[in-house]
């Protein structure tokens, strides 16, 4: 399985935001891209001007490593996004809500995305009882999402739990008493996003990227 590997720190500085790809340490002083809010390089300071193709691309590549999504499975996502009813933008960010690894993580089971992807890749997560470790499968309106049995009590579970106590909630997600089970109410609209979203996303760019 291909997957992006290096210092996620640098995707950071090279998108010129804080993408929080590295969970509790985006929030303290030890943050890359707050000591070095410029892109990486020797000639990262002296990049300046920026062409409108730049401007698409770069929100593009802002998006697609947010969810930790390869070049060609996010233009396979957009295509699907492209294909189906409404606003091609809202849809887009809709399906990538929708992936098991956005559930998981959106439900506080992991500190981050890359965790989330880790813990379904390995089967520990269930949906609607069955064991799913795909963590690109799309997760239906009112389907259930659970861990499997035990793995509630592992340390990395309980930190990541422990951790999300402090994020917003998504409002998409039916999350159970116990924290280690949910039921996925529906994609979330654009307002929920923007609510619990800490980073600035325009999608147009991207709709207009792909559509040059």
């Amino acid at each position: 399985m291909a997957r992006m590997i290096g210092p996620v720190c640098k995707l950071c500085r090279r998108e010129g935001a804080k993408l929080y790809l590295k969970g509790e340490r985006c929030y303290t002083e030890r943050c890359s891209f707050d000591r070095r809010p410029y892109p990486p390089g020797q000639h990262g300071k002296g990049r300046v001007k920026v062409s409108e193709y730049g401007k698409r691309l770069r929100e593009k590549q802002k998006v697609r490593r947010i969810y930790g999504v390869l070049e060609a499975q996010f233009r396979r996502t957009f295509d699907h996004a492209a294909a189906a009813k409404g606003v091609t933008g809202e849809r887009l960010l809709q399906l990538l809500e929708s992936r098991l690894d956005s559930v998981v993580f959106r439900m506080g089971l992991a500190v981050t995305r890359a965790d989330a992807r880790q813990l379904a890749r390995h089967g520990h997560v269930r949906v609607n009882g069955r064991r799913v470790n795909i963590p690109s499968f799309i997760v239906k309106p009112g389907s259930t999402i659970s861990l499997v049995p035990g793995d509630a009590e592992k340390e990395r579970v309980k930190k990541a739990i422990e951790v999300a106590r402090s994020r917003d909630r998504a409002p998409w997600i039916e999350l159970a008493a116990d924290g280690t089970s949910a039921v996925f109410k529906a994609p979330p609209d654009r307002r929920d996003l923007e609510a619990i979203q800490p980073i600035e996303i325009d999608e147009h760019l991207i709709v207009e990227f792909y559509s040059r």
